[in-house]
């Protein structure tokens, strides 16, 4: 291994050390993620991403040959992380630990001290880009290196690169999006006659709600995916942002029935506005057919970016899950780490 890069060749394929921080469902997928499609990820990308540490709060480990993790009797205590991004040789620093205040200083920490390092930083944490999102460019800048936060957008939604990339030139002017799986579920359950706790209970058995929904239902989880894509779409600072939210509540039952009367969708919906500067609604608005937050069911999602002469664009899917929150982080790291020549 290249100690420098933290990358060897095989194959014609880099492969690249990864540290990851965090071990619940998200931090599980992922792991599993690349020790299943490694191999395919080399073919594809040229890249194959390998777990070399797992952190957790006060213990670590390495993952053997074949990016197994050991049971967690058998984890060490956690060393330093300069110590550990020293014996990986690490490339990537991937978060995957609860967006939580209680967590936010540590996770800002440490990933401030990667992306110094020039070591990239995949997350899928918010709580530490809503206020450390200037200090985190600084230190990327600094160090030469990247953060990408799509796990952090939308899971599996690619929304966070349309306003990265995508939108350069188009003129965006406007976000509207039902950025939260929950939220669009329990007013779809209302529309068909559920108390709210009925709602609930149903997307809880599904995996789709928390076990304590009230971020999703009270807009403040739309609200702050929206504040992420203004500030890659239009360099806002999240920890400015102002927030606006109707929340989804006990009244929020008659609107969705009669919404459904005049054949319309009731939909909690996100939105940013560029003649609105540092400003985020979420708003519990009736959609009609024809609009795409309207065309959602169940847990889907979408975001609608609006471009006045290039016309809206629209993305919309996504699995809202474990396991399209990992997939969104191997994404990230695939594309802070792959050749870019060519068409790739």
């Amino acid at each position: 291994m290249n100690e420098l890069t933290g990358a060897t060749e095989t194959t014609g394929a880099t492969t690249t050390a990864v540290v990851l921080a965090g071990y619940g469902p998200v931090g599980q997928a992922f792991v599993d993620r690349l020790a299943r499609d490694g191999e395919a990820l080399a073919r594809r990308h040229g890249v194959r991403p390998r777990v070399a540490a797992v952190r957790a709060s006060a213990a670590q480990c390495r993952p053997d040959a074949g990016g197994s993790v050991p049971p967690r009797s058998r984890w060490d205590p956690a060393r330093p992380l300069d110590e550990t991004f020293d014996r990986t040789g690490a490339r990537v620093f991937v978060q995957a630990v609860p967006s939580s205040p209680g967590l936010r200083e540590r996770a800002a920490e440490e990933a401030l001290a990667a992306l110094r390092r020039g070591i990239h930083v995949v997350t899928a944490t918010k709580s530490h880009l809503l206020t450390h999102w200037r200090d985190l460019d600084a230190a990327a800048r600094a160090g030469g290196s990247m953060i990408r936060i799509s796990g952090a957008t939308g899971a599996a939604l690619p929304a966070g690169d349309l306003s990265r990339t995508s939108l350069r030139g188009l003129d965006c002017r406007t976000i509207r999006a039902c950025p939260n799986g929950t939220a669009t579920f329990v007013l779809d359950r209302l529309a068909e006659g559920d108390t709210l706790g009925d709602a609930i209970r149903a997307a809880q058995l599904r995996g789709i709600a928390e076990a304590d929904p009230s971020a999703d239902l009270s807009g403040d989880d739309a609200a702050t995916k929206v504040r992420l894509l203004a500030a890659l779409a239009w360099g806002w600072d999240p920890a400015e942002v102002r927030v606006r939210a109707e929340p989804v509540d006990g009244t929020t039952a008659r609107r969705a029935l009669a919404a459904a009367a005049r054949s319309r969708r009731l939909r909690a919906v996100a939105g940013a506005a560029v003649a609105e500067p540092g400003v985020v609604r979420v708003r519990l608005e009736e959609t009609e057919a024809g609009d795409p937050l309207h065309a959602l069911t169940g847990p889907e999602k979408a975001a609608v970016f609006g471009c006045p002469d290039a016309g809206d664009v629209t993305v919309s899917g996504g699995r809202s899950s474990p396991v399209g929150a990992a997939l969104a982080l191997v994404k990230d790291t695939v594309e802070v780490t792959a050749a870019r020549t060519g068409f790739h």
